[in-house]
């Protein structure tokens, strides 16, 4: 296979041709033949038995010709890609196929080029990092939880129900005096106080007594689903029963139940010293994200609109594949219909996370190049150890699973996103701030944080607009989501003629 004709055009694509030999095309004419010849029935001959030339004399020369051409276009786009040494993005097109007079073929490709990047300032950049002080408030409300999810819980029947409770209901939704779906639910435990339900709706039931009946008024709120956003309805609730916690004594003795640790100093220090190392994390990851902002805003590159659709659908897939979802075959149109997503949902909240990686890629691909970066064999088994921590998996396992080709130019970015942090200069400090005492997922990278942030809106939405929570707000307390296997920047993808051959 010869190339011919390389040619870069404007909105970074270009063209080629590939030309076969007459050997190469009569070799994949045969094997469309021999492929089809056991469904092809011509009179005089046994199904399946008639020969080559007859068959091309009776529906003509070129009846095997397509199949041909579809057979030998992923060779002939490969072979002119690694003669071309173009760098391409997306997927690959077949804009014309002609088959000449000699029986050879020439496709001619169109591709979408790897972008040209500056790179602006990445070393040396500012930012500020967040101050940690954590005080006994912060393990106070974590001895608090630890407290309540061991609590024994109790029947109240001598009283009305208050704040903390936890109140078994039923509850039927109203919209204009008609019942309106997922408004309704038998035996519902209610935790008064949590705030899981729409605002209101819960201090409501806040002097009910078991097996009172009362209709709550209730306004859902502005940014709920669309049907029932800023409605004002009606729920008719009954209180079926009452409980309220116990919590245990806060002693030696909790501190071996729930722990570890056979005193509670003991225990403490220890929850201590988790708040203030995620909080470091946390601290560390904000600067981190905002160095990492700073340089790809310092980034100068056009970047094409496939490897942004591209990395949208990844992240789309990657979300999907945690609710079971894992069919590659299934479209991606149909895959965003089946998880509620509209076109909305993904430019608002996913497509700018994706264009956000894109150029983190663009970014670490081109410091690798500016800083020579080159790697070693003891890089690589420090890379891998590192990754494995975080996966629970062996670097021999990494190996076999991501290949060692890929695992050592992951480990090159890894470098480069070093030479970055490195250099990095950590602005004055803010004053410092009480650590609050939720715990936060640890993050892997920046940009990975960037997308998950983006992800749980989108996952809020889309759960949103597929069906209405009972009573609820709707909104999805945030997840962050870590990733430890590096990914690709370009899929291979086999072109497909569109033409027929002439």
């Amino acid at each position: 296979m010869n190339l011919k004709n390389v040619e870069k055009k404007e909105n970074n694509s270009a063209s080629f041709q590939v030309e076969t030999d007459k050997a190469e095309f009569e070799s994949a004419v045969n094997k469309a033949y021999l492929k089809a010849k056991s469904d092809i029935y011509i009179p005089g001959f046994r199904k399946g038995k008639a020969p080559r030339a007859v068959v091309e004399g009776m529906y003509g020369a070129d009846v095997f010709y397509q199949d041909a051409i579809d057979e030998l276009a992923p060779e002939a786009f490969e072979a002119g890609l690694t003669a071309s040494e173009l760098r391409i993005v997306g997927a690959p097109s077949v804009s014309d196929v002609k088959v000449t007079d000699d029986r050879t073929v020439e496709y001619t490709f169109v591709v979408t080029l790897y972008p040209e990047v500056t790179l602006g300032q990445y070393k040396g950049l500012e930012a500020e990092k967040e101050a940690v002080v954590v005080d006994e408030a912060a393990v106070d409300a974590e001895i608090n939880a630890a407290r309540k999810r061991n609590a024994r819980m109790l029947t109240v029947e001598d009283r009305a129900a208050a704040m903390g409770d936890t109140a078994n209901i039923d509850f039927d939704g109203y919209l204009n005096g008609e019942r309106f779906d997922g408004g309704k639910a038998e035996g519902y435990d209610l935790e008064l106080g949590s705030n899981s339900f729409v605002p209101g709706f819960e201090d409501q039931i806040v002097g009910m007594n078991v097996g009172e009946e009362k209709d709550i008024d209730i306004t859902f709120p502005e940014n709920y689903v669309e049907d029932l956003a800023g409605k004002a309805v009606v729920f008719k609730v009954k209180l079926n029963s009452l409980t309220t916690p116990e919590l245990p004594e806060l002693d030696d003795e909790f501190a071996k139940d729930v722990s570890e640790f056979d005193t509670l100093e003991e225990y403490k220090a220890d929850l201590r010293a988790n708040i203030e190392k995620t909080a470091k994390e946390r601290a560390e990851n904000a600067f981190r994200t905002e160095i990492l902002r700073q340089a790809c805003d310092n980034l100068v590159a056009d970047i094409p609109d496939v490897m942004v659709n591209d990395k949208l659908e990844e992240m789309v897939r990657g979300y999907a594949a945690n609710y079971g979802l894992t069919d590659r075959n299934v479209s991606f149109d149909k895959l965003k219909e089946m998880m509620g997503l509209d076109e909305a949902t993904l430019n608002n909240s996913l497509r700018p996370a994706a264009e956000f990686q894109v150029k983190n890629d663009l970014l670490i691909d081109a410091i690798v190049k500016a800083e020579n970066i080159e790697i070693s064999d003891e890089d690589v088994e420090e890379y891998l150890k590192k990754v494995g921590e975080d996966v629970s998996a062996t670097p021999e396992e990494l190996k076999n699973y991501f290949g060692i080709d890929f695992i050592k130019e992951e480990c090159k970015k890894d470098k480069a996103t070093s030479v970055m942090f490195d250099s990095a200069v950590v602005a004055e400090a803010k004053p410092a701030k009480k650590t609050r005492a939720k715990k936060t997922a640890k993050t892997e990278e920046a940009a990975e944080e960037t997308a998950a942030e983006a992800e749980t809106e989108a996952k809020s939405k889309a759960k949103k607009s597929t069906k209405t929570k009972k009573a609820e707000d709707g909104a999805d307390a945030a997840e962050e989501k870590t990733e430890a296997k590096p990914k690709t920047t370009r899929k291979k993808a086999a072109p497909k003629t569109e033409d027929k051959a002439e």
